[in-house]
């Protein structure tokens, strides 16, 4: 029951910027507007395949039609084996990532509050100053990913934007992302010369405050490694499952490579 909330969670939110289709062997996921977000372009995949041959040529025939690099986003790796031989058998790049999820459990620290640090939620006043911080961050993708990818979000009622500011000086954000009484932590991020201070952990704090205000079931983080996963476990976050997943490429970098 656990991995279909989390697949359901994963799904409302890769749909809030992307389109999905469903298929008979998976999903389809696109947007057009932005062909180099791998998140928002590529097909889920996570039960066994009668066809792999075909679905792969489906899948590419699909993507190149829209001048998109054709991307599989792979689950439950054992039962699809067949599938990934096939990718790799037909030029795909082929990594695997283990991917924490973490669950909060519902429990505030007593944290004393740093004096030079103030909360905002991200409006139009402070807008540019957000979106400054997360293009600065390479394993976002970088500008030319998440300024459009921000745009979306920020105009989407099931995301709430969050900054931090130190003496005055914008230097971190995160946002929260609710659907039903589910919701996760995304996009949590530090301009480079303010790390090392604690910041975000004021700024994770702030959010559990916020999100115990809005009586919410779960409140889920998924790490991109297990270096931050061991950061949230410090702030009541506890790992609850790693999820195996393969991305398939036929073209451009490996996420590996884009988180560096």
């Amino acid at each position: 029951m656990r991995i279909e909330q989390i697949f359901r969670l994963d799904f409302a939110y890769l749909e809030t910027f992307s389109t999905r289709t469903e298929k008979n062997w998976g999903s389809l996921f696109l947007n057009e507007n932005q062909p180099s977000y791998y998140d928002a372009n590529h097909a889920h995949i996570s039960e066994p395949c009668e066809n792999p041959q075909d679905v792969m040529e489906e899948v590419i025939a699909f993507y190149q039609s829209k001048n998109i690099i054709p991307r599989f986003y792979l689950y439950n790796l054992e039962a699809i084996g067949d599938l990934i031989s096939t990718l790799k058998n037909n030029h795909f790049g082929y990594e695997e990532l283990t991917t924490p999820v973490q669950l909060w459990d519902n429990k505030i620290l007593n944290k004393k509050l740093n004096e030079n640090v103030q909360f905002e939620i991200v409006t139009e006043s402070n807008y540019s100053e957000a979106l400054d911080i997360e293009c600065s961050i390479q394993e976002f993708g970088g500008r030319e990913v998440r300024e459009k990818a921000f745009e979306e979000e920020f105009n989407n009622q099931n995301f709430i934007h969050y900054l931090l500011r130190y003496d005055g000086v914008a230097c971190a954000t995160a946002c929260l992302f609710i659907s039903g009484n589910q919701a996760r932590l995304e996009t949590v991020a530090t301009l480079e010369e303010y790390r090392g201070r604690g910041l975000i952990g004021d700024l994770i704090h702030y959010i559990q405050k916020e999100a115990a205000k809005k009586d919410l079931e779960n409140l889920w983080v998924f790490p991109i490694n297990e270096e931050i996963e061991k950061v949230y476990l410090k702030y009541g976050f506890h790992t609850v499952e790693k999820l195996m997943t393969g991305h398939a490429f036929l073209g451009g970098k490996s996420i590996g490579e884009i988180r560096g």
